[in-house]
């Protein structure tokens, strides 16, 4: 049997000895009583963190996030595998290719996108869930647009797909174990962090590493103007919550 704690150290992007780190994992798990509760207590941390789709040259390490308040998938995975390491909790991540039909409302010109899933061990099995990536704010507006287009796929989710992670069972936001859902197109493996997946030779042979990331930050900003629209259907542009009639 593979052994867990393979999964508990830093890597060259996982710096787990950056001191405002350590004493975030700290100050978040200090009331918890096991596991579970430390799981928990970091996942809502992070899946508060605003989803954004940020510029970036390369890929940023658990304290950029941190710092920057905001993130996209790889951002906010990193962050949450870091944090889980940093309580004692082995975490990972699988990441999987998904149909580019996943993305429809926000960008048409992916054929496909690769979504970190996270593997958390607890209680002598490896839990998955996705549900991290997009925070509350987000889900609500998204699964608002999904009905109003009658569309059932569509801003990263299903429309009746998980919002949020229990500790116990695994949940994904396309409301299905990846091996069953239809948006799934290739399991490619389980890695550390984001850098050890781009870095892999697996990703290598699907994608030449300098033109996916031109062309993701040719989209990003286009894909950022529509999670902010999305956000205004719910809080209203000066922030305030809105009740969206329709």
């Amino acid at each position: 049997m593979e052994d867990p704690g393979r999964w508990l150290g830093s890597t060259p992007l996982l710096d787990l000895e950056d001191p405002k780190l350590r004493l975030r994992a700290r100050a978040l798990t200090q009331l918890c009583k096991n596991p579970r509760e430390k799981a928990l207590a970091i996942y809502g941390f992070v899946k508060r963190i605003p989803f954004a789709k940020p510029f970036k040259l390369r890929q940023h390490t658990p304290r950029e996030v941190l710092d920057a308040g905001r993130g996209d998938a790889p951002d906010k995975a990193v962050l949450l595998v870091a944090l889980l390491r940093l309580v004692d909790i082995p975490a990972r991540l699988r990441y999987v290719e998904l149909r580019g039909d996943i993305l429809r409302g926000l960008t048409s010109s992916m054929a496909s996108a690769a979504r970190p899933v996270a593997e958390i061990w607890l209680n002598a099995r490896w839990v998955r869930t996705d549900t991290y990536i997009f925070d509350a704010v987000y889900m609500a507006a998204a699964r608002q647009r999904l009905k109003d287009s009658d569309w059932e796929w569509g801003y990263g989710i299903h429309r009746n797909g998980h919002g949020i992670w229990n500790g116990v069972d695994s949940a994904f936001l396309g409301g299905m174990p990846t091996e069953e859902d239809p948006m799934v197109m290739a399991d490619l493996g389980v890695f550390h962090d984001p850098l050890t997946f781009v870095s892999s030779d697996v990703y290598k042979a699907h994608h030449p590493r300098i033109a996916r990331a031109v062309h993701w930050n040719m989209l990003a900003p286009l894909m950022d103007r529509v999670v902010r629209d999305l956000r205004d259907d719910i809080t209203g542009p000066d922030g305030a919550s809105v009740k969206k009639t329709s």
